[in-house]
């Protein structure tokens, strides 16, 4: 059966799928990333990673992967295949496309975990049959994909869809970008965890913790997830201000949160835009698979279907 291998890198831990031509997740397998060893040995951990699935394929469907797809955080040439930086892992400049194609003797495509994950979103998840659409993970930090026609925007220098630093408040809270006051020190999950666990008390209480308090009424946890989704109406009212999407994927942690995120959220956009188009805001539909979803996606993108030919990478 021909399959694809899709790999998604994150900051902790590795998910793998074979991925069938319909999009069927064959073989699924995790594994951790192990950056407490070292760029050297994550690099290391990924193409044995990739190998051991290689072989999966062949004792399962009697060949090997016809491409393979990985998606990966940070800084991300897709273009040349290299994985420029990711403070997370601790590496520059891995050509890891070029590693991974002569460890699997099979065409590779590599892409930035967000673009990667809303590219999946776009094509087979909560904005299907959107011509435009953004996606916003809320997580750690703040990304974004940007959506045209089934692919996703990457930028001239890979940078397209960084959201998260967009300034909502001049002057305000210092982001290790090096600006003063950007979306993500306010709205994503990781900001609204701290927030709450100086507010309560409780150094392990986090973001899933404070939308329970804010059902609940309590004053301090209401008083943060408002200043979160304030900062977030503004950010998101900036970027369809720009780009003019007409489905807005709001996905990551804070999404988790549900109705308690999205009904004030929709209030607050709808308040703010004047001439602007509203899109549709919806929650992403495909959770943490859609990251590998969309490494198969890539993979399947290399393979061109109508003659049987595979584009190199």
């Amino acid at each position: 059966m021909r399959h694809v291998i899709a790999l998604d890198v994150g900051g902790t831990g590795m998910k793998a799928a074979l991925v069938g031509a319909d999009g069927a997740l064959l073989h699924r397998a995790r594994r951790p990333t192990g950056r407490e060893r070292g760029p050297d040995a994550v690099v290391a951990g990924i193409l044995d990673f990739a190998a051991d699935l290689r072989a999966h394929g062949v004792r399962q469907f009697g060949e090997p992967a016809a491409a393979a797809g990985v998606a990966v955080p940070g800084i991300v040439d897709e273009a040349n295949g290299v994985a420029a930086y990711a403070a997370n892992l601790g590496w520059r400049d891995v050509p890891l496309r070029a590693l991974l194609a002569d460890r699997l003797d099979a065409p590779v495509a590599l892409g930035h975990d967000v673009r990667t994950g809303g590219l999946a979103e776009g094509r087979i998840g909560a904005g299907r049959g959107a011509d435009r659409f953004l996606f916003v993970a809320l997580g750690t930090g703040i990304a974004g994909a940007i959506g045209v026609d089934g692919r996703v925007e990457a930028g001239a220098h890979g940078f397209a869809g960084e959201i998260g630093h967009i300034v909502v408040r001049p002057g305000g809270t210092p982001c290790p970008c090096g600006q003063h006051g950007c979306l993500e020190r306010f709205a994503s999950a990781a900001a609204v965890s701290e927030a709450w666990a100086t507010a309560c008390g409780d150094p392990e209480a986090d973001a899933a913790d404070c939308a329970k308090a804010v059902v609940s009424g309590d004053p301090n946890a209401v008083r943060i997830w408002r200043t979160a989704v304030d900062a977030l109406a503004d950010g998101l009212v900036t970027a369809l201000t720009l780009l003019d999407p007409r489905t807005l994927v709001i996905g990551g942690g804070l999404a988790e949160a549900g109705e308690t995120l999205f009904t004030p959220l929709r209030d607050a956009v709808r308040r703010r835009v004047t001439f602007q188009k509203l899109p549709e805001i919806v929650p992403a539909a495909l959770g943490d698979t859609a990251g590998c979803l969309g490494a198969g996606l890539l993979a399947w993108d290399l393979l061109d279907t109508t003659d049987g030919t595979e584009v190199t990478p």
